[in-house]
């Protein structure tokens, strides 16, 4: 790429030096006396040839453009695929469990009827995808069956794999690229989903795309727990605002918040304690936290993330329901997907709580936490 620049660079300057060349060659075919009785006419010719020049000019920057945007463009591409291929080798576990078993619907069974939708359903709900949701799409296979235009496996493959997609709530693109600095994003969930270590992929992440990372460390309860999370800071290469041990959370917080508006930081990552989810108190000291955010930017925090780990089941649902009912999360972060062999899950979840999956946790690398995007995933379930 950088050739390429060094290479256009040249032709720009041989284009400046054209372009005079041109301008000069073109007023002396004038005479000196025509170009005293017609100014106009000369004015006329030298923005002509200077338009000519200049366009010259903006053509070789646009191939220059071409060019390097086919480079970023290329290793995107590398970069996509390289993604996709360990999200895939992670999602073995359920990949292999559903694969199989929709594969052997049609080694017994050749003809598609309702004995064969029965068992496609089972497999569907087997599969954590959630009964709701496994209806609805049961629903609309009958009917395309009855209309023959499912009439095979591969129809079956592709209107299941599209279903699946369409179920999924997408993420906005890039929506950690537009905000007002800084960014104020409480992270939540229950004890032993890994929340700390999520916390500290996220400040690595983002530090890698050049943004300035505070974390505060509110979960001030548990024993060790700021320990942890100044380690995953230090990995991330972060700054870090943490108290002594039973310092009031929101506190922590407040003056997170307030380091990050004085040292001009993007991103502020708030931990939380996340004893049991059924107690109430709990609740109430991450509305103190949120409370209490709002005091130093009236319409922070910004995203609240919950992480949830797949490996639960259909729990994760009720600590969802119980967690957007109380604060109101924007987003989710589905941790342990590769140790899971019921990966529908994240369809089911990300189905019926309406709220947007983030992230993928999966693996304990500090790399190991990839964007959800939809078709990448089912592609990778599937």
């Amino acid at each position: 790429m950088a050739f390429k620049w060094k290479k256009n660079k040249k032709k720009i300057k041989k284009n400046k030096k054209v372009k005079n060349e041109i301008i000069q060659d073109n007023s002396s075919d004038l005479s000196n006396e025509e170009q005293k009785n017609n100014p106009d006419k000369v004015k006329e010719l030298s923005e002509l040839t200077q338009n000519t020049a200049e366009n010259e000019i903006n053509e070789t920057s646009e191939n220059f453009s071409t060019n390097e945007d086919d480079s970023i463009t290329e290793a995107d591409q590398t970069e996509k695929k390289g993604r996709f291929k360990r999200l895939k080798q992670r999602l073995l576990k359920s990949r292999q469990k559903m694969r199989t078993r929709l594969s052997g619907l049609f080694s017994i069974k050749k003809k598609l009827d309702d004995d064969l939708l029965e068992e496609l359903e089972e497999i569907l709900i087997t599969s954590d995808i959630g009964v709701k949701t496994v209806m609805d799409i049961m629903d609309e296979v009958s009917e395309q069956v009855k209309k023959k235009i499912i009439i095979n496996e591969e129809q079956l493959n592709k209107f299941l794999e599209t279903k699946l997609i369409d179920l999924l709530t997408s993420t906005e693109k890039d929506f950690i690229q537009n905000f007002s600095k800084p960014h104020i994003i409480l992270v939540i969930g229950v004890n032993g989903v890994g929340k700390t270590t999520t916390i500290g992929k996220l400040a690595a992440k983002y530090n890698n795309m050049g943004k300035k990372v505070i974390i505060a460390a509110s979960d001030t309860f548990r024993a060790a727990a700021v320990e942890q999370l100044d380690i995953w800071a230090q990995k991330a290469d972060v700054e870090i605002v943490k108290h002594r041990d039973n310092a009031d959370p929101a506190a922590v917080a407040f003056d997170a918040v307030g380091a990050a508006i004085a040292r001009n930081a993007d991103i502020v990552l708030v931990d939380t304690a996340g004893r049991l989810h059924t107690k109430k108190n709990l609740m109430e000291e991450l509305k103190k936290i949120k409370r209490t955010i709002a005091k130093k930017i009236y319409d922070a925090p910004h995203d609240i993330f919950l992480i949830l780990d797949a490996t639960t089941g259909q729990n994760a649902i009720s600590q969802a329901n119980l967690f957007n009912d109380a604060l109101g999360i924007t987003g989710l972060i589905l941790t342990k997907v590769d140790g899971t062999a019921k990966g529908g899950i994240v369809i089911s979840i990300s189905n019926e709580i309406n709220v947007p999956i983030r992230y993928l946790g999966i693996g304990e690398q500090i790399d190991d936490l990839q964007e959800f995007v939809p078709e990448q995933f089912i592609k990778a379930l599937l």
